[in-house]
């Protein structure tokens, strides 16, 4: 047993991975409610239950506001929760740290598993090159890792991805379980698909069963998934991908040439039923309503500068991801700037230029790097149900819970990659990585940042004061960022006049209400409040918002 142990080093880095990723977030689980946790738990009485029985569980799953599909399996836990412990937001975040650790366990085996099947083709070409054959130079992943180092790469993988910053709010944002469980499920299927498709190419096994395996692991986990938010759908385009890097519809082994060119046309079949045909279906009933006008009518962009924007936005979610900087992980993001042209602003042209060039790299790597092609797929794969046509806002954190792996796929690898041989015959002691001494640095670096970061955001969402200070701090130029900070100090001044909050509320509500493009909440806040208190009422106040409401239509908010 002990040296069953040894022999896997990748579990024991994992278990300190788990601590060190609850031990980061435990701060930020005595905080409050925020946002869209107000519509969907605080005062949604339909997770309000008080038995649990078929008549309230009912209820409960059929009460969200956020979704017509109502998203019952997360409207289900809430109603657990509240059953549990009430509105104690504390047991909330537990559950949701939960979830989360229990993704990273997921992503730990599905990434060892890629990285497992990754391996046999980068160390080929490898080989291939380090023996002079196409006169290259051999890859930077076939030199790097032996499969002794997969758990190793694996466990930094899932550590990484646990403890990125713009994960948080998937975790410490209570109603963002929807996204966390959906991708419960998206990762249980992904194994699934994987491992069926493994049992398919080994002769040793019962093709039948195996093949029964994959359609079960794409069809039941999407269906379940969601019902917890509507991004589990995504499930069989990652395993396309996953298809299409790594087992390239082969029928057999890789390695074999005889079975190379053979394709597996029950894969492709499959693919076609569970892919391309719902596809077809969701683009015929998606895309009227996308280009009907009103369908953007309260929204402050269109459909063309919305995709404009995105390709900002998504070279964007790659730098927040792996370099965090506090301010750009504000949560609220009102105040980004719309691009209203391919210069307007002059980053739009240069993003859209580079999201095309990492594309082609992806599909140029495919061969030479499945890896870091495969993560570079699943990262924009994921995106393009968030961040394309939908009518959504903007921009969220939480759209790259899944996202973010992909990254880590694509990154971590080349960093960890681990001295070893490239083969059982060579003894060639240069075969790591050049730079070896500066890829682990900047790896540590990055963990480091990573945890920093978190461990600060985590606190700050420990507090409903000290986060809306923080966000406002962080994002100066939102309407909501500012809003919300003083939304919190009326709450916390219980309307009494002599409160310092109370005093405190007034300048983040003026700054909101002299924003750009805000609402009419903050001048509604403050007439409120001064109303509520007896207090003189500015005339100011009521011209701002009858100004408002007569240049523009009233928004989402």
């Amino acid at each position: 047993m002990i040296q069953t142990l040894r022999n896997r080093p990748g579990w024991w880095l994992f278990a300190a991975a788990i601590i060190v990723t609850a031990a980061v977030y435990a701060s930020g689980l005595s905080g409050g409610w925020l946002f869209d946790d107000f519509p969907n738990i605080v005062d949604n009485p339909g997770i309000q239950i008080q038995h649990f029985d078929v008549s309230d569980l009912s209820r409960a799953a059929l009460s969200s506001p956020s979704s017509k599909f109502k998203r019952p399996l997360a409207s289900l836990t809430f109603a657990l929760n509240y059953l549990g412990s009430g509105f104690d937001p504390f047991w909330w975040k537990v559950t949701n740290v939960a979830i989360h650790l229990l993704n990273g366990l997921l992503v730990f085996l599905l990434a060892r598993m890629l990285l497992r099947l990754g391996l046999p083709a980068i160390r080929r070409a490898g080989i291939a090159r380090h023996e002079g054959i196409d006169g290259g130079r051999c890859p930077p992943y076939a030199k790097g890792i032996d499969e002794r180092h997969v758990g190793i790469v694996a466990v930094l993988i899932a550590g990484g991805w646990m403890l990125l910053p713009i994960n948080l709010t998937a975790v410490l944002y209570v109603v963002q379980r929807m996204e966390s469980m959906a991708n419960v499920f998206v990762l249980l299927g992904l194994i699934g698909y994987v491992a069926g498709r493994m049992r398919m190419r080994d002769p040793a096994r019962h093709r039948g069963w195996a093949f029964v395996l994959c359609i079960v692991s794409l069809t039941v986990p999407t269906a379940l998934g969601a019902t917890a938010k509507e991004t589990a759908v995504m499930l069989p385009l990652y395993a396309f991908l996953i298809e299409w890097v790594l087992f390239r519809f082969q029928a057999g082994p890789a390695a074999s040439d005889e079975t190379k060119s053979k394709r597996d046309w029950l894969v492709i079949g499959l693919f076609v039923v569970i892919l391309l045909l719902p596809l077809i279906v969701g683009l015929v009933w998606l895309l009227p309503s996308t280009f009907s006008p009103g369908t953007w009518a309260r929204r402050d962009f269109t459909l063309g500068t919305r995709l404009l924007s995105e390709a900002r936005i998504v070279i964007d979610y790659i730098v927040w991801t792996i370099f965090p900087t506090p301010d750009p992980l504000s949560f609220y993001h009102d105040g980004y700037v719309v691009s209203q042209g391919l210069l307007t602003p002059w980053t739009t042209l240069p993003c859209i230029i580079l999201i095309a060039a990492l594309l082609a790299l992806a599909v140029w790597l495919r061969k030479r790097a499945p890896l870091a092609s495969l993560g570079l797929l699943l990262f924009f794969g994921c995106l393009s149900l968030t961040s394309t046509i939908l009518p959504l806002e903007l921009i969220y954190e939480h759209r790259n819970y899944f996202a973010s792996f992909g990254l880590m796929l694509a990154v971590i690898p080349l960093l960890a990659a681990l001295p070893g041989k490239l083969s059982a015959s060579t003894s060639d002691t240069r075969s790591g990585l050049p730079l070896a001494l500066p890829r682990y640095v900047l790896l540590v670096g990055l963990l480091l940042l990573w945890i920093v970061q978190t461990s600060i955001t985590a606190y700050a969402w420990g507090d409903s004061l000290r986060l809306a200070q923080a966000l406002a701090a962080r994002a100066p130029d939102s309407p909501r960022a500012q809003y919300s900070l003083g939304r919190t100090y009326i709450v916390y001044s219980h309307y009494d006049p002599d409160s310092i909050f109370t005093k405190a509320a007034y300048a983040p509500l003026e700054r909101a209400a002299a924003l750009p493009h805000s609402s009419i909440l903050p001048e509604q806040a403050l007439i409120f409040m001064n109303s509520r208190m007896h207090k003189p009422i500015k005339p100011a106040w009521w011209d701002s918002m009858i100004a408002k409401l007569k240049s523009r239509d009233p928004g989402v908010q």
